[in-house]
């Protein structure tokens, strides 16, 4: 059984090994290599973390990253998921968005974002059931090994915050 549950320091060597194995693919961010935990602890919401467990292994996590410092951005968030590889097609990642987007509503946050590789299909596919929407194509946004690549901007609002 997947659980999902807030994510903690200690956690921080698995999520790190899921990372890089998403970086691996070349279809999951423009970032090279993953950081270490005091640089990601720094640049991601405390309360937007979440991982996914199945008998106590962590099997993928989500976390969220203001878009910006300035106040009126202050319920605007951009979404990461990450999936271990021994995880995928088994729907930890729908599993962990929709906990995702509960955890950020309970904190008041209005909208969602995620910048997308438009090779990625199954992201993409996971955030449109989720009611996210490609809101544009941001064209050679990017170069990834000397290549421009493009990625979708998806967005969702709430509901139930900031309306």
């Amino acid at each position: 059984m997947i659980v999902i549950k807030s994510m903690e320091p200690h956690h921080w060597n698995e999520v790190k090994r899921i990372y890089e194995e998403g970086l691996s693919t070349g279809n999951a961010t423009f970032q090279t290599s993953a950081p270490e935990w005091e640089e990601w602890d720094k640049a991601h919401i405390k309360t937007g973390r979440l991982v996914a467990t199945e008998n106590e292994n962590i099997i993928g996590w989500a976390a969220l990253t203001p878009v910006s410092d300035r106040c009126v951005y202050g319920g605007v968030a951009e979404i990461s998921i990450y999936g271990a590889y021994t995880a995928r097609g088994r729907g930890v990642g729908k599993k962990l968005l929709r906990s995702l987007i509960e955890s950020s509503e309970a904190n008041r946050f209005w909208t969602l974002q995620a910048g997308i590789f438009p090779e990625n299909i199954a992201s993409i596919k996971i955030h449109e059931a989720n009611g996210f929407r490609v809101i544009g194509k941001r064209e050679k946004i990017g170069q990834m090994n000397g290549v421009w690549r493009d990625t979708l901007l998806l967005e969702r609002r709430s509901k139930i915050v900031g309306i």
